[in-house]
C-alpha cells in the first residue's frame, strides 16, 4: 500500500522561498496523479497545486500561478513544490495527495493517500 512521507516547510520572512517534498512508499508514484493542498484553521482544505501521473496537466491555484513551482522524480517516487516570492497569507498546513486514477482534481476526496502535513509560516 504506498505511503506517503511529507518534508520541508518551516518558517521564512516574506518573500523567501521554501521546498517541500512527497515521498512514496510501498509503490510507484508513476501513475498517480499528485496534488498540493493548504489549510488553515477553520477554513476548508484548498487546493493549490496538482501534476498528473503522465505530467501532461499541470495546475496551480490563482492565488500561487507564478510563484509556485510543482515537479515530479518518479526515479526518487517524489513530488516537489517549489514556492517563492511566499507571503503572508500563504501560512498554513500543506498536504500532498495521492490519487491512483491519475487524474488532477480540486476536490479532496478524490485522493486516496495523503501526508502527515507541513507547517508552512511566512513572518516577519
Amino acid at each position: 500500500q504506498l505511503q506517503v512521507v511529507q518534508s520541508g516547510g518551516g518558517l521564512v520572512q516574506p518573500g523567501g522561498s521554501l521546498r517541500l517534498s512527497c515521498v512514496a512508499s510501498g509503490a510507484t508514484l508513476d501513475d498517480y496523479a499528485i496534488g498540493w493542498f493548504r489549510q488553515v484553521p477553520g477554513k476548508e482544505r484548498e487546493g493549490v497545486s496538482c501534476i498528473s501521473g503522465s505530467k501532461i496537466t499541470i495546475i496551480y491555484s490563482d492565488s500561487v500561478k507564478g510563484r509556485y513551482s510543482i515537479s515530479r522524480d518518479d526515479a526518487k517516487n517524489t513530488v516537489y513544490l517549489q514556492m517563492n516570492n511566499l507571503k503572508l497569507n500563504d501560512t498554513a498546513v500543506y498536504y500532498c495527495g495521492a490519487s491512483w486514477l491519475g487524474h488532477c482534481s480540486e476536490f479532496v476526496s478524490s485522493y486516496d493517500y495523503w501526508g502527515q502535513g507541513t507547517q508552512v509560516t511566512v513572518s516577519s
